[in-house]
């Protein structure tokens, strides 16, 4: 089985992480955002609410945000925070999320083929299911589940998106084997109302094969769904861990700025009793 690690957690004092498969592919801890930055500019498509779509990429970050963030203009916020960082607008994708950057999980696989690096943040805060009617968000909110998926290797545009459908499937399955419903419904959720991806693709001429495919059924879409099914799993069982460590009495209020709840929780939704326990030991 697929392992994935924490390597930013509080106790092991570590800030910065470089990918075994991905040659110089580093990922930063940093006091308010997760860097990952590409050794080279990559070909991109991502969902992210700054920098999204089909672009060249340099660098993603992945922002924390408190659960009292003003969520009015999330793509202002962002340029204002990248150019407070230092880091050029041109070829940056950034994501937002409420999980505390010490959740990040990390897992990595070489197929030979390709070197495959996938970082997640994840809690069920937000947890919904696709397919079913719910109720709708009038704004942008900081997202629950992120993945940052890299590939050194060359693949084609729609192999590209083949990927990030992948990436899915492996996401909602992590999220039905742990029990997680919809509150709405009861229902298993296949992600939350906000989750985003973001896909960088290194187009490396070291490696002789072109992927044209990336579902299941091909070396590469197998190995993409065991590492983001492992970090989805280990984001999730790490803010599960936190939360049963936290002292009787413990509010969200008492928490430093760094571990700031989802904003989904601070006023927590009615729940169905099918799924509660499972739910609630996953929020950050």
């Amino acid at each position: 089985m697929t392992e994935a690690r924490n390597p930013f957690n509080l106790k092991d004092g570590e800030t910065r992480y470089g990918s075994a498969v991905w040659p110089g592919l580093v990922l930063e801890r940093k006091p308010e955002h997760l860097l990952l930055e590409f050794p080279a500019e990559a070909e991109g498509i991502s969902s992210a609410v700054y920098g999204g779509g089909m672009v060249r990429l340099k660098r993603a970050v992945n922002q924390f945000v408190s659960r009292d963030y003003k969520c009015s203009n999330p793509v202002r916020d962002m340029e204002n925070k990248l150019r407070e960082w230092g880091y050029p607008l041109e070829g940056c994708a950034g994501l937002m999320t409420a999980v505390p950057l010490g959740h990040a999980a990390v897992a990595e696989e070489d197929t030979g083929p390709a070197g495959l690096f996938c970082c997640v943040t994840a809690a069920s805060g937000n947890a919904a299911r696709a397919g079913v009617a719910r109720n709708v968000l009038a704004a942008h909110r900081p997202g629950t589940i992120n993945i940052m998926l890299g590939i050194d290797g060359r693949l084609t545009p729609s192999a590209m998106v083949n990927a990030v459908m992948t990436a899915a499937e492996a996401k909602a399955a992590a999220l039905a084997d742990l029990g997680i419903t919809d509150p709405e419904n009861g229902l298993i959720a296949t992600g939350t109302t906000t989750d985003a991806v973001v896909l960088a693709v290194s187009g490396s001429g070291r490696y002789g094969a072109e992927h044209v495919y990336a579902g299941t059924a091909t070396d590469l879409g197998g190995a993409i769904g065991r590492l983001v099914y492992a970090a989805v799993t280990a984001s999730l069982g790490s803010v599960a861990a936190a939360q049963t460590e936290k002292p009787s009495g413990w509010s969200s209020a008492q928490e430093p700025v760094d571990s700031q709840s989802d904003p989904a929780l601070a006023v927590p939704p009615l729940r169905s009793r099918q799924g509660r326990a499972a739910n609630e030991r996953f929020e950050s």
